[in-house]
C-alpha cells in the first residue's frame, strides 16, 4: 500500500511490519528496504537479529513503548516522522509483527495523510500466526476451533476490560498480544464466565527466535508455572483446546536455522 500526497522536501515514510523476530519471516519488500535504509524509528518489538540487517550508515532511533516506559510518546513519533520527510529524509519506521495488528499503524496512517507526507505501507507475519506456528500449535483446527479472537491483554487501571463472555465460549482459539502481566487475570477471568479450568494455554517467550521459550498448563495452573520460569517480554498467550496439539508437534518448535534445507 502507498500514497503520494503534497511533498515538501521529496521525503517518505515506509511504516514496515518486521514479523515476529526471525528475520527469515521478513516478506522480500521488507527486507530490501531494510537492507538499504536512510533513517530508520523502530520498535522494541523489533527483534536484534532483524536491526542486524541495517546497514552501518543508517541512522538509528529508538522509539519503543514499554510498559509504563515510553521512549516517545506515539504523537512525538508521528511529528518525528513528518519532520524527516519534510527534510527529504527516506524514513522507515519499523513495527514488530505486523503494522496493522495492535500496532498503531492506522494512526501513524492518519497522520502521515494528513500531513501531505507520501508513505507506503508493508505488510508483516502477525505474531499470532507465526509464533504459534513455530511452537507448533495451529491456531484453527476443524475438530477443536472453528474461530479465532485475537485480542490485546495491555492493563488498563490494573485489570483487562475485554468482552469475557464471548472470549469464554468453547471451540474457539483466544490469542491474547501482551498479556504477561494480566496473566493471571485473564486465566480467572475466562474460568468466572465458564471456561474449563482444564483448558489448555500456553505462553510463548521471543516466539520464532532462537531464544523461543513455552510454558503450559491449564487456566488453572499456567500463572503459577509462568510466574516460576520469570519469563519477560515479548508474549504471546494461545488459550484453546489447540494448545494440546503443541506436544505431538513439537518437531516444529525449533526456530528454523541458517541453513538452507537440502534439495
Amino acid at each position: 500500500m502507498s500514497a503520494s500526497t503534497a511533498e515538501e522536501g521529496g521525503g517518505e515514510v515506509f511504516i514496515v511490519g518486521t514479523g515476529p523476530g526471525d528475520p527469515e519471516l521478513l516478506t522480500l519488500r521488507a527486507a530490501r528496504l531494510i537492507t538499504h535504509a536512510d533513517v530508520v524509528l523502530y520498535d522494541n518489538l523489533v527483534s536484534a537479529d532483524v536491526l542486524a540487517l541495517l546497514p552501518e550508515t543508517a541512522e538509528r532511533i529508538y522509539v519503543g513503548k514499554r510498559r509504563n516506559k515510553h521512549a516517545l510518546e506515539q504523537n512525538d513519533i508521528n511529528q518525528l516522522m513528518v519532520e524527516l520527510a519534510h527534510k527529504g529524509r527516506k524514513v522507515l519506521r519499523l513495527k514488530g509483527g505486523d503494522p496493522f495488528i495492535f500496532g498503531r499503524g492506522g494512526e501513524e496512517l492518519e497522520y502521515l495523510a494528513a500531513s501531505g507526507v507520501t508513505y507506503h505501507m508493508v505488510p508483516g507475519i502477525t505474531a499470532a500466526v507465526g509464533v504459534s506456528a513455530y511452537a507448533g500449535i495451529p491456531l484453527t483446527h476443524r475438530h477443536l476451533a472453528q474461530s479465532c479472537t485475537f485480542v490485546t491483554g495491555h492493563l488498563q487501571d490494573g485489570s483487562m476490560n475485554l468482552d469475557w463472555p464471548m472470549l469464554a465460549r468453547p471451540r474457539q482459539t483466544v490469542v491474547v498480544y501482551m498479556g504477561l502481566p494480566g496473566l493471571p487475570e485473564l486465566c480467572a477471568k475466562l474460568i468466572e464466565h465458564g471456561r474449563d479450568p482444564g483448558t489448555p494455554i500456553a505462553i510463548i517467550q521471543e516466539g520464532t527466535t532462537p531464544r523461543q521459550r513455552i510454558v503450559e498448563g491449564t487456566l488453572a495452573t499456567l500463572p503459577e508455572r509462568a510466574a516460576a520460569q520469570e519469563l519477560h517480554g515479548p508474549t504471546l498467550i494461545i488459550v484453546g483446546e489447540v494448545v494440546a496439539l503443541g506436544a505431538k508437534l513439537a518437531g516444529l518448535r525449533e526456530p528454523l536455522n541458517d541453513s538452507a534445507p537440502d534439495v
